[in-house]
């Protein structure tokens, strides 16, 4: 099958499977999909391995492709607001020495990206290994295909989600297979960000939010303000009010993609 230029396509990276989908009126078209483990080298090799292959079966040509990645494949920080911070250079190196306090010489390297934020409030930073992001770009061009973004899957669904949710306290859940991601505003500002590996108990997660609530100091009428997007769970978890897509998809791949504006 031949592919033009004005088709889109987007590449969801999940914990352990990955899907290809062409996006045509508002509809998903799955193209392709697989399964991977383990791989020697970095944590996103076997997801790259697997991509590869997909791309490089026939009939995959020409067009552009977002990337969507599970919270495995991204980081977190919050960066404060800081007044002498006066030119994009700057914020980006001050964003840097943030991701290297809390995950060391490691973050030397890696592809940040801030959120917009106004003046006086701290910005939300994402963070993806270089290498990975390079090595998907040298595959997608010999696939006749132009990256044209990198989106973490947390900031997709937030944004998704954002009309939903409340201009004052609220706590954004987003769980993934094998790992859950937990955002917190107060008053309208980032409080904190975490991402963290667990299981797909419902009673393991309803464990970690009410841990996260505990270290927050999250009491009183803040307590109704908690929000979860949990594609592939069927039941409702006491406390927490569910935000699904429409058409409610249990696939998590699916619903990964449907996040993606």
């Amino acid at each position: 099958m031949s592919l033009s230029w004005g088709e889109r396509r987007i590449a969801v990276l999940g914990a352990t499977r990955l899907a290809l989908f062409r996006r045509r009126r508002g509809a998903l078209d799955l193209l392709g999909g697989a399964e991977y483990g383990p791989a020697e080298g970095p944590v996103w090799s076997g997801a790259a391995q697997a991509l590869e292959r997909l791309l490089g079966e026939p009939g995959r040509r020409r067009g552009s492709l977002t990337l969507v990645l599970s919270s495995r494949f991204v980081r977190f920080a919050l960066v404060p607001w800081s007044e002498a911070i006066v030119s994009p250079e700057e914020l980006e190196a001050y964003a840097r020495f943030r991701f290297q306090e809390i995950y060391g010489p490691s973050a030397d390297d890696w592809l940040l990206r801030l959120s917009p934020s106004p003046a006086g409030q701290p910005r939300l930073a994402a963070a993806v290994e270089r290498g990975l992001v390079e090595r998907l770009q040298v595959a997608l061009k010999g696939a006749g295909l132009r990256l044209c973004s990198v989106q973490p899957y947390l900031m997709a669904a937030f944004n998704r989600f954002a009309g939903e949710l409340p201009a004052g306290d609220f706590l954004f859940v987003l769980a993934e297979p094998g790992r859950s991601s937990l955002l917190l505003a107060r008053e309208g500002r980032w409080a904190s960000v975490r991402s963290v590996a667990g299981s797909d108990d419902d009673a393991a997660l309803l464990a970690l939010v009410e841990r996260e609530c505990e270290l927050q100091g999250l009491e009183g009428e803040v307590r109704a303000a908690r929000y979860l997007h949990a594609p592939g769970r069927t039941a409702a978890l006491a406390g927490l009010r569910a935000l699904d897509l429409p058409g409610t998809p249990a696939d998590v791949l699916q619903a990964m993609a449907l996040a993606v504006h």
